[in-house]
């Protein structure tokens, strides 16, 4: 299971890069080098590794902020940390300060490291539910947050990518799963970069969640729907984009028009207070989503309706629940 783990090795040492790049390919891992500290934060955001193997063996102050950076961030804190220690620092270590998950002695016995990723990897999967492709929190990480958020100026906002299936069966799995990591991604950075933050998930499939404060959703569904856009349009050709369509056999052969690929986000805020636990957001969520999914570009809609009676919570599928929130 782990012949495609990533593993990013942080040392400015450029012989030990070598030989730990060598022996971890050996087994079947992807080793990836970053000797410089200014590059692990870039490139850990654009696409998380599997696990860290970090060099403290040397009072490297960088590193050592990089190593704190790192776990402060809650997207980022789940990804297992080994430390590579020498041997007289250990017992006077001050663990509270060296936020790792595990550590192995300098100089490198190459087959210590390497049980010491296999178990960090296989205690992330038990522990954790994070989804293989993306590396977003899943199904219970996801539940887990909306609960939090429920009573709160939140919003949970459910993205579904509009003519996904169609576009996978015709492309390929290949295509469509850098589809699926191309929304994570936008999703991810663009929730990070607000100003109060938020959580990121991956349902699964082609349905993901991001929870904000409700001040910032409007914000950040425009922001995910643009980039989204601009992304998304590298994906076909200029006659498919200047049509609107791409042409695809069905399942009985026959050639249909597709629209070309938008996303649909249903935003429900949580201070409702007929939002009393996470199924009824998700009841909520699915609703809007029809009603975004009416528009023939990318949209999103808002839950406003607040009443006392549960069944008038929601907007009628065949109107906005807000008349300007749908994003054209």
């Amino acid at each position: 299971m782990h012949q495609k783990s990533r593993i990013a090795v942080l040392s400015r040492d450029r012989d030990l890069h070598y030989h730990v790049a060598l022996h971890l390919e050996s087994k079947g891992f992807q080793a990836v080098s970053l000797p410089e500290p200014s590059q692990v934060l870039g490139f850990v955001y654009a696409d998380p590794p599997d696990v860290i193997v970090i060099d403290l063996s040397s009072a490297d102050c960088e590193f050592y902020q990089v190593l704190r950076d790192l776990k402060q961030d809650s997207y980022f804190s789940v990804i297992p940390v080994i430390g590579l220690m020498s041997e007289s620092s250990v017992e006077a270590t001050q663990w509270d300060q060296f936020p790792i998950d595990d550590f192995v002695s300098h100089p490198v016995n190459h087959r210590e490291l390497y049980t010491r990723i296999l178990l960090s990897l296989q205690r992330i999967r038990r522990i954790f539910d994070n989804n293989p492709l993306t590396k977003l929190p899943g199904n219970t990480s996801i539940q887990l947050a909306i609960e939090q958020a429920l009573g709160k100026p939140m919003a949970v906002c459910y993205i579904d990518i509009n003519h996904f299936k169609p576009y996978n069966d015709t492309f390929g799995f290949s295509r469509g799963d850098e589809v699926l990591r191309m929304v994570g991604r936008i999703m991810m950075n663009t929730v990070k970069e607000s100003r109060e933050g938020g959580f990121v998930g991956h349902v699964g499939g082609d349905d993901f969640v991001f929870i904000v404060p409700m001040a910032e959703a409007e914000t950040l569904c425009r922001a995910i729907i643009a980039n989204f856009g601009v992304i998304a349009s590298d994906l076909f050709d200029e006659e498919e984009k200047a049509t609107g369509y791409y042409l695809a056999r069905d399942r009985k052969g026959k050639l249909q028009k597709v629209p070309l690929l938008g996303i649909s986000i249903a935003v429900v805020p949580t201070d409702n207070p007929l939002m009393q636990h996470a199924g009824k957001v998700a009841e909520v969520a699915a609703d809007l989503k029809k009603v975004a999914k009416k528009s023939k570009e990318s949209c999103y809609v808002i839950d406003r309706r607040r009443t006392t009676e549960a069944g008038d919570c929601m907007a009628d599928p065949g109107e906005e629940a807000d008349p300007g929130s749908c994003e054209k």
